[in-house]
């Protein structure tokens, strides 16, 4: 960007009240429910990459199939919290919780 080129500011909240209703409104739960598990899928599939292993081998390794692993990748399925200790324990990661 140059220095006669203006940066325009928006509110991010505003567009999200737009698109996907208010905050506590059913349609923005929906929403959000939907990004975390598209944010989950992305992250199992960025750890499973840097692993070197593909669909099948983590699938193999968790007592699934591979149709399970793309599905949560692409984020058409959120995995239980006893599927994620299984694909940490299988790609020797853990998972913590923590408080904010």
């Amino acid at each position: 960007m140059n220095k006669n080129e203006k940066m325009e500011l928006f509110d991010i909240d505003a567009q999200l009240d737009a698109k996907f209703g208010k905050k506590g409104t059913a349609s923005r739960a929906e929403a959000e429910e939907r990004a975390y598990a598209f944010f989950t899928g992305q992250m199992i599939e960025d750890v499973r990459k840097n692993a070197h292993l593909t669909q099948q081998e983590l699938a193999e390794r968790i007592g699934t199939n591979k149709s399970y692993i793309s599905r949560m990748e692409h984020g058409l399925i959120d995995p239980k919290v006893s599927t994620l200790y299984r694909i940490a324990s299988a790609l020797g990661m853990t998972i913590e919780l923590k408080p904010l």
